[in-house]
């Protein structure tokens, strides 16, 4: 079977190899449409080809940090598209991963089919409110199955956008067990050396909804407990946050850049306790970084979280409770065995329904299925 995995921004790199891996290593012939990742090594394809033909100057780091991104992006997405469009490519299916401007892209996605769509970050709830706009509700028309990453997100697409339920499938996010076996890991960043005591990570792009403002108000209550709050800030004043953890006499360190992966395995390795008391998801990379290293992990009750934390894999908390999350922490870090039971079930997680290998099964019988029809 011939399959074409597309993702002209390169959004999601690790969900697209890993899931591109793992295909191949079921027997498909998987070729990952995409474009070159500005920020940082990407996983090495292993089994699958690889084409950049999106974005080929706003890709480029230089461009990517600078004022023209946005206007060379724009002009580079719709020539992209009408090349891939033009494409003499026959694969058996198309499996998009993310299209940017669902506005046009509804109307320029080839009409080879079948095709299918993981629409990852558009599930959140803060996507939209009562009803996705026009260009996403045509272009999910357009597919001939979306696959939800959990039933939080199935619900959101048939209830909220319409979609028919026959043409929804929930397909879950995957562990990313590969960045336990990196050959060449990195040490510590400097900035996090030397740390005595527990730590507790908040880890990933730092948003408003992922309230890293909320955890450091959790921490105040906390003894000999450090945060460290690592990656890049989007839309956040780290400032101010650091001054509150000044304030409210909370350690706190942060690495507030792109983290490469050769250093994600020796940060996640150090941390005690991962926490992602977000406001709003549906699921989050980081979750499953957080379970491949088997790690304990504090959730809020939102989106499909609750789905993981039935597994035994997390802790979960009420969204928004600064006093349970600071109740839950402090209980980890104070109960081995607690702590122990939960990175058990986030390792048993990871190698079972999250592996890779158990997620490109069921994504393939959905192909042969629709190939079938």
């Amino acid at each position: 079977m011939r399959v074409q995995v597309v993702d002209p921004p390169a959004y999601t790199p690790p969900y697209d190899r890993s899931l591109c891996a793992a295909l191949a290593r079921a027997g498909a012939e998987v070729e990952l449409v995409t474009s070159r990742f500005a920020h940082g090594a990407v996983p090495v394809p292993e089994g699958y080809r690889v084409r950049e033909s999106f974005y080929r100057f706003s890709g480029r780091e230089r461009i990517a940090r600078g004022r023209l991104r946005r206007p060379v992006r724009a002009v580079e997405h719709l020539a992209g598209m009408a090349r891939f469009r033009r494409a003499s490519d026959d694969p058996d299916v198309t499996h998009y991963q993310w299209l940017s401007a669902p506005t046009l892209d509804w109307a320029l996605v080839p009409s080879r089919r079948p095709r299918l769509l993981t629409p990852h970050g558009w599930l959140r709830a803060e996507a939209w409110n009562e009803r996705p706009s026009l260009g996403l509700r045509r272009l999910f028309a357009r597919m001939d199955a979306i696959i939800a990453l959990s039933e939080y997100g199935a619900a959101r697409l048939t209830e909220t956008a319409g979609v028919d339920s026959d043409r929804v499938r929930v397909i879950p996010h995957g562990a990313f067990d590969y960045l336990t076996r990196l050959r060449d890991e990195a040490p510590l960043p400097p900035e996090l050396e030397g740390a005595a005591g527990p730590v507790i990570l908040a880890f990933g792009l730092i948003r408003p909804y992922k309230r890293t403002d909320l955890l450091i108000e959790a921490m105040a209550e906390l003894t000999g407990a450090e945060l460290w709050v690592v990656g890049r800030p989007l839309g956040v004043d780290v400032e101010a946050l650091r001054r509150r953890a000044s304030e409210l006499s909370v350690r706190a360190r942060f690495v507030s850049r792109f983290v490469s992966e050769r250093e994600i395995p020796a940060i996640f390795r150090r941390a005690d306790v991962v926490a992602l008391p977000y406001s709003d998801a549906e699921q989050s990379g980081v979750l499953y970084t957080a379970l491949a290293f088997g790690k304990p992990i504090v959730l809020s009750d939102v989106g499909g979280f609750p789905e993981v934390a039935a597994r035994g894999a997390a802790r979960l908390v009420s969204a928004g409770d600064r006093d349970a999350l600071g109740a839950a922490l402090a209980e980890l870090l104070t109960d081995e065995a607690a702590r122990g039971r939960l990175a058990d079930a986030a390792r048993r997680a990871a190698e079972g329904p999250y592996s890779w290998d158990a997620i490109a099964a069921q994504t393939l019988a959905l192909y042969r299925q629709l190939l079938a029809s």
